[in-house]
């Protein structure tokens, strides 16, 4: 015996609303978290960029400095430091604070740190959020009677 068509009906209705909290809910979330950890791997890069750039300062030991400084839309203009034994450092917020080079090296060794913490959080969220994805997909299946896929996995010999 064939179910009703109202359950028909309603298991189609249930499909519809887990595929719409799929794509519409979990995927946007997985997406901002993984658009968050980028940036904050952004940062981390311009901070070991700044280090690098600390540590080469500091092997020259000089205290005059010649660069290229971008004016914006890739318009650079020589420039040249006669102190460089001070540095203005980003440390968040539009804020820069003076410091010398050790204690930027230090500032940025603890930044990096914590914005490593960070992304490791959000690694873990998007793991859950994943996990979710997963499991509802699951229950679709389930709810749609369908059977288990076949193991993604293959003998290698």
């Amino acid at each position: 015996m064939s179910p009703p068509a109202d359950a028909n009906a309603n298991v189609g209705q249930k499909v519809v609303q887990y595929e719409n909290f799929i794509n519409e809910v979990l995927k946007r979330d997985l997406q901002k978290v993984l658009e968050q950890r980028d940036v904050v791997y952004e940062k981390i890069s311009q901070y070991l960029q700044l280090k690098n750039t600390i540590q080469s300062l500091q092997e020259a030991e000089s205290l005059r400095l010649k660069t290229d400084v971008d004016l914006g839309c890739n318009f650079y203009v020589q420039a040249e430091v006669d102190d460089s034994s001070r540095i203005f450092v980003a440390v968040g917020f539009g804020f820069f604070v003076e410091m010398t080079h050790d204690e930027a090296l230090r500032f940025i060794d603890k930044k990096t740190s914590q914005l490593t913490g960070f992304t490791e959080q959000l690694t873990k969220d998007s793991a859950k959020i994943k996990a979710n994805i997963r499991m509802v997909l699951e229950g679709l299946r389930e709810l749609q009677g369908l059977s288990e896929p076949e193991s993604r996995t293959r003998d290698i010999f």
